[in-house]
């Protein structure tokens, strides 16, 4: 309640500034909101910005997607904590879309209503085993290793097997070896939550294999990536000869693509490369290329947890430089292990009331406007609703990919305010109606300055062990903080 006082007071003494301020809410707090929120309170002087979350925490992938031993990537808070902090922009943690406030409910209160709630769920491969005890989404083990609370109980089998198999080659999938690769000594400098250092500590795993349909020129990690992990201190790094020759279609493909060829310089020296000296405790990464996973293999021995994957042989079929497509052969190998990490793609999902593209995993939008269907007609648009980010455009590109994304949703609002489409009513309660609901509702927000005083309890904790923060990592652990 008393939340609920300060921040009307607030509203009020905005409200005395402004005669009838165009009130927005922005639905998720990573940097598609956040940049979202910058590029809307520059834009508009008469904007009133609210950022909404599900989690205690604001800044979404930042703190929970990018990996602990990148701290430079992470320094973009510093400009998001600049924009919560401004006057005309406020952030409520702990307020869930659908359940503590629905779409509908948002879009009465609000004259502008942006979704950027990014991607909270994973594409499936839709093949026999996929449920077996011990495949896990690559996007859970991150949550996992980051300390997210939907995570905190992950507790990946890292002991019964010295093995795990990694499907994918992107950059998540390079991050999570580089995770179960690194040495525990360096990842304890870093923010990695401390249930995650300990299990790493006892953890058995010693080899990696990651697996990719195509081959080392198609490769969709980044050099910068691919550098740092095979820059692992006795890192003994596998890649068959065979699968490094190249085609005609190969070379004219990297010939267009200089990440590429980069990426696949670095493959080729790596292939030749041994570690310097011998090491006690030898770790290795297997680069297996043009396989596809066919089924997941049941253990003998621990009924329901899974034992390997069976991977079909791919062949790339289609003459033009990047389209290749991986097609099956009909040839099959077992590759054992006690773990296996999916890392497929994130996958976004809908709420009620939200028009929604079940095959490309968007919200169907022109420029950021949302549309009424997935049909595609431009002309039926959603009054006042916008998407930005991963829910936008899928779930591709960098963080910095998300300005741009912001700037031109942000482009489109300003047009539709300037034809009259969309207008600063009167009748929109805004902050002061989302309060009022959700205080009605025993929700218990949790506003930015309770965010800083989580902040400030994980600094000092962190300070205590060496490390940049010991990351709370229950939603009881956050709260009791937050006070």
């Amino acid at each position: 309640m008393a939340v609920f006082q300060a921040m009307t007071w607030l509203s009020r003494t905005f409200s005395t500034a402004a005669s009838h301020p165009l009130r927005v809410c922005i639905v998720g707090s990573g940097p598609a909101g956040f940049y979202m929120a910058e590029k809307m309170l520059k834009a508009h002087q008469e904007a009133q910005v609210d950022i909404i979350d599900r989690l205690p925490t604001p800044f979404g992938l930042v703190r929970s997607g990018v990996a602990p031993d990148h701290p430079e990537t992470k320094i973009v808070v510093n400009q998001f904590t600049r924009v919560a902090q401004h006057e005309r922009c406020e952030f409520f943690g702990n307020v869930t879309l659908g359940s503590s406030v629905t779409l509908p409910e948002l879009r009465q209160l609000y004259d502008v209503v942006v979704l950027a709630y990014g991607a909270e769920s994973d594409r499936v491969l839709g093949i026999p085993g996929e449920d077996l005890s011990g495949i896990y989404a690559a996007r859970e083990f991150v949550w996992w290793y980051n300390g997210h609370p939907d995570s905190r109980y992950l507790n990946p089998d890292l002991t019964s097997s010295d093995t795990a198999v990694i499907l994918g080659q992107g950059n998540v999938a390079l991050d999570v070896a580089r995770i179960l690769l690194r040495p525990t000594t360096e990842l304890a400098k870093t923010d990695i939550a401390s249930h995650v250092l300990s299990a790493l500590e006892n953890s058995s795993i010693r080899k990696v294999y990651l697996v990719g349909r195509r081959g080392p020129a198609q490769a969709a990690c980044t050099a910068k990536e691919l550098r740092e992990i095979l820059g692992i201190k006795d890192l003994h790094v596998h890649i068959k000869e065979s699968d490094l020759l190249k085609t005609p279609a190969d070379e004219e493909e990297m010939k267009n693509n200089r990440i590429r060829k980069r990426v696949y310089e670095l493959l080729s020296k790596a292939a030749t490369s041994r570690p310097s000296h011998p090491s006690s405790d030898p770790r290795e990464l297997h680069f297996i290329f043009f396989r596809k996973p066919d089924k997941f293999l049941e253990s003998d021995e621990r009924t329901g947890h899974v034992s390997g994957v069976r991977l079909e042989k791919t062949k790339l079929i289609g003459a033009n430089p990047g389209e290749q497509k991986a097609a099956g052969t009909g040839q099959f190998e077992d590759l054992g292990c006690g773990i296996v990490l999916k890392s497929i793609g994130y996958k976004s999902v809908p709420v009620n009331g939200l028009p929604f593209d079940n095959q490309k995993g968007v919200v169907p939008n022109v420029r950021g406007r949302v549309l009424s269907d997935a049909s595609g007609d431009h002309t039926r648009l959603e009054k006042g609703l916008y998407v930005c980010g991963w829910l936008k455009r899928g779930p591709t590109g960098i963080i910095a990919t998300n300005l741009y994304c912001a700037e031109e949703t942000v482009a489109s609002i300003s047009e539709d305010l300037k034809q009259g489409i969309v207008t600063s009513s009167s009748s929109s309660s805004g902050r002061e109606g989302l309060l009022q609901l959700l205080d009605n509702r025993n929700v218990r927000v949790v506003p930015f300055n309770r965010w800083e005083n989580i902040d400030s309890r994980e600094r000092e904790l962190g300070n205590l062990k060496d490390k940049p923060r010991e990351k709370l990592a229950t939603l009881e652990e956050l709260e009791k903080a937050s006070e």
